[in-house]
């Protein structure tokens, strides 16, 4: 049982702990908890995973735990008394010494997209990045295909990320879907894996150059005359070129990227469905 004492309530007669969150993890707090010290009381024997999960923070979500200035992992029981200072992921401080809670990043950045992601997925697929998505997956499903093909999971569901199963997610933050794949980017370090106009924006495989005379009883007729350079992708059969939506998605890769300077394909974009 968790207890939870902050500004605008009264405690109990239990141990408690103090916690402090920092950064970004705030946002999972409420408005009397975000960037100050405050008390939870507990009974019995409680992880600090358990916790702080409890307090609504998914553990997918943090880098770093201090115990009374000592970093600990996630299996640490809490003590009365304690001081629990809770870190996001760090991006310039060195903190190789100090107890990691995340798992050894993955080598190959690869994602899986909950349900309500469609829109994400789409774009983050025309920047060349990996997105695995089924509408139809259930969290186990998602969950063990996370693990299977060590992806990391896109969710705006907090539920999902406390799953104990689950060792690498992302929290998709409200915003534009523009904001919201940059801040993945950013997060992740992603700007040398960015490759647009390299995937299926259907069903994610790599596109392949073809040559024009091999698929040309296929194509438009007005669109043969305008583009010589195709694609197409193995796995669905659809064919891509580089026709006038082309400009349209260039503004979009260069919005999520911060504008011109990303890596570009000679790849298309329109599609012969």
């Amino acid at each position: 049982m968790l207890l939870l004492k902050c500004p605008c309530t009264s405690g109990e007669s239990m141990p408690k702990a103090i916690f402090r969150f920092y950064e970004e993890l705030n946002d999972f707090l409420p408005e009397c908890q975000r960037k100050t010290d405050f008390e939870a009381a507990f009974q019995g024997k409680r992880s600090v995973k358990d916790m702080i999960e409890a307090l609504g923070v998914p553990h997918t979500e943090i880098d770093l735990i201090l115990i009374n200035g000592k970093s600990v992992d996630f299996s640490y029981i809490i003590q009365d008394g304690d001081r629990v200072s809770v870190y996001p992921v760090f991006e310039s401080l060195n903190i190789e010494n100090a107890t990691r809670l995340r798992k050894v990043p993955l080598r190959d950045t690869r994602f899986i997209a909950h349900v309500h992601l469609r829109d994400m997925v789409k774009y983050m697929r025309l920047l060349g990045l990996d997105v695995y998505y089924d509408p139809l997956l259930s969290n186990r499903q998602l969950i063990e295909i996370s693990r299977r093909q060590k992806r990391i999971i896109l969710t705006r569901s907090k539920k999902l990320l406390k799953f104990r199963e689950v060792t690498h997610g992302i929290f998709v933050r409200p915003g534009t879907v523009e904001s919201q794949i940059k801040r993945i980017i950013d997060y992740l370090d992603l700007r040398e894996s960015i490759n647009p106009f390299s995937r299926c924006l259907g069903c994610n495989n790599l596109l392949e150059k073809v040559p024009k005379e091999k698929i040309i009883h296929r194509i438009p007729p007005k669109t043969k005359d305008l583009y010589h350079e195709y694609t197409m992708c193995s796995t669905c059969d659809k064919i891509y070129w580089r026709g006038p939506h082309y400009i349209e998605l260039k503004k979009i890769i260069d919005l999520i990227l911060d504008g011109p300077g990303s890596r570009e394909a000679d790849n298309s974009l329109e599609k012969q469905e």
